[in-house]
């Protein structure tokens, strides 16, 4: 077997696996609120900054828009969002919190900090949690770079 090829020796499974349980990690922590991983990033973009063009949503995200569509419908019906016809374009869709969305804030406020507690003490330090972030950003600029 080729060395290259075994799975131990890939780049891409750790970090896929890594997504995964991270993923699985913040489950727990959305249960009280009754969303999604998907859902709780679409609600950071527009905490941070509402009324989005669906457009602006999926460039944030790094998703298509077929992704998001069906996402932001859901969320739609739970009352989280709603969707609007733009004013000067009726092409363009703009996205804003609903009251109920607003207030979803308050209550996720936490949630960055549960996780990162959760794993400090388990291998990694508080020191190697904030060089991950600026090393991932490096290395997704050089993914989106067309390599």
């Amino acid at each position: 077997m080729f060395e290259q090829l075994k799975l131990d020796n890939q780049l891409c499974f750790r970090l896929y696996t890594a997504a995964r349980m991270v993923t699985s990690a913040y489950t727990p922590l959305f249960k009280d609120l009754g969303i999604t991983y998907p859902q709780y990033l679409v609600l950071m973009v527009l905490w941070e900054k509402d009324h989005c063009l669906i457009g602006d949503i999926t460039e944030r995200l790094k998703l298509e828009t077929n992704t998001v569509t069906p996402l932001l419908q859901r969320m739609e019906r739970q009352g989280l969002i709603e969707r609007k016809r733009g004013d000067v374009d009726t092409r363009q869709r703009i996205v804003s919190l609903t009251p109920k969305g607003k207030e979803m804030e308050e209550r996720a406020k936490d949630i960055p900090l549960c996780l990162a507690q959760s794993i400090v003490g388990h291998g990694i330090t508080v020191e190697e949690l904030k060089t991950l972030a600026p090393l991932l950003d490096k290395f997704i600029g050089a993914l989106s770079t067309g390599v």
